[in-house]
């Protein structure tokens, strides 16, 4: 019978190095093209509790598991699945199945009626999910930008060479937004209530200045870097946005997060326009970054256009799945 133990708070360097080991096998063995995770940015997630509910780490000899209930006031009902791995040399033997029951079982003890995750299409992931009964509600891909082809190509190799439209004005703030810009960046935040969610079972919060500065807080507590490039009007309006995550700061691959143009504001080419900043302001701040990463809805359009207009080529299929209990 597998033995399954929950993680101390904080998790132990012995607990760290057991999922840090786990979680290096899984990566090479199923997306060889990605670099390891390294064991700072394990322990990050370990060890710093997420802005928006309580997570809870389980491990066995051969598998691992992170499930993250949510606390944020809206979505009480659901949890979302972070992360369950088995190693390569231990699968197709119960181990997965196995921390599935636990999991389970805490969903339905925390009163819990869905339950969601992220999945890379056509990976033993895929299959596993949908033997559970869960379903594909948000089909997406992963897109990766080259770099140094990308500052090439486009000139961006400085700040100053970004073109600005007319009447905007490009501000980037690494770490925290400054408290000046956080309550209008978190108003341009809610523009992405129009993104496209699917069926996903999770209901959109308003953001605020105090929301959006405990999760970017928690992306720097865990060890990693955040830029923030944002197009401003002269009324002191965040009229677009781009996020930059790097969870290695010394890595060379980058996470894009939010990319948000305000309804008022589209069609002037501030998606492209913050973007550029934001790759040529890697030069400087990041330069053994290699790789930008952006997960994007397939029905996603705009964005799409934006991407592949900025050298973004698709990576993988990804899908949100999610299982009602």
């Amino acid at each position: 019978m597998t033995k399954i133990i929950e993680l101390s708070v904080p998790p132990t360097d012995l607990e760290v190095d057991h999922w840090w080991a786990a979680l290096t096998a899984a990566r090479t063995a199923d997306l060889p093209q990605l670099p390891a995770p390294s064991r700072g940015e394990v322990a990050g997630r370990l060890r710093v509790p997420p802005a928006r509910g309580r997570a809870v780490h389980w491990a066995s000899e051969e598998a691992i598991a992170s499930l993250l209930l949510f606390e944020d006031g809206s979505n009480e009902h659901t949890a979302h699945l972070d992360l369950l791995t088995v190693r390569p040399d231990a699968r197709r033997r119960g181990a997965g199945a196995a921390l599935w029951q636990r999991i389970r079982a805490e969903l339905l003890a925390q009163g819990r009626t869905s339950v969601s995750v992220e999945v890379d299409l056509g990976g033993p992931g895929e299959a596993f999910a949908r033997a559970l009964g869960f379903e594909n509600v948000l089909p997406m891909a992963w897109y990766v930008q080259d770099v140094r082809e990308a500052r090439a190509r486009f000139g961006a190799g400085a700040p100053a060479s970004t073109p600005t439209p007319p009447g905007y004005e490009l501000l980037c703030w690494p770490g925290l937004v400054p408290d000046a810009w956080a309550e209008a960046a978190a108003v341009a935040h809610g523009a992405m209530e129009d993104a496209p969610s699917g069926d996903l079972d999770q209901r959109v919060q308003t953001w605020t200045a105090e929301r959006l500065h405990a999760s970017q807080r928690l992306i720097l507590a865990r060890g990693g870097a955040l830029t923030t490039v944002a197009a401003i009007t002269p009324e002191g309006e965040v009229a677009a946005y781009t996020e930059l995550v790097l969870p290695d700061p010394a890595g060379p691959r980058a996470l894009q997060y939010d990319t948000v143009v305000a309804p008022a504001h589209r069609g002037h080419g501030l998606g492209r326009a913050v973007k550029l900043r934001m790759l040529a302001q890697t030069a400087d701040h990041h330069p053994a970054l290699r790789h930008i990463a952006t997960s994007v809805a397939d029905d996603n359009a705009p964005m799409l256009g934006v991407n592949t207009a900025l050298g973004y080529r698709r990576e993988r299929g990804l899908g949100y799945f999610q299982l009602t209990l």
